[in-house]
């Protein structure tokens, strides 16, 4: 029988339980993330993350990049003109019509 603990091995934690990563770390296990096409949740439980630390890096990244304006300017076109974008160019800007 594996414990938790046995399972995240590879994760540091903090006194507290908290899994501390180094930036290099973090920006690795978000890029599997974006490659798995898992839902955040069931991601972040595989990981050994808490969800809402995990989701929070996903925010600060899609944050970064402007993720979220390209969202925005996508949306409002697409109100404009529902059938302007079809889901290749949502993806051609490494975005999902249903972030």
């Amino acid at each position: 029988m594996t414990t938790k603990r046995d399972q995240t091995t590879l994760l540091k934690q903090d006194v507290l339980g908290r899994v501390t990563l180094t930036r290099d770390k973090r920006e690795a296990l978000l890029d599997e993330f974006e490659r798995s096409g898992m839902k955040g949740r069931p991601f972040a439980r595989m990981a050994g993350v808490n969800y809402q630390t995990f989701a929070s890096w996903i925010q600060k990244r899609r944050r970064a990049r402007g993720d979220y304006q390209k969202m925005a300017a996508m949306q409002k076109t697409a109100l404009q003109r529902p059938s302007a974008l079809g889901s290749a160019q949502w993806e051609d800007h490494g975005l999902s019509p249903a972030c």
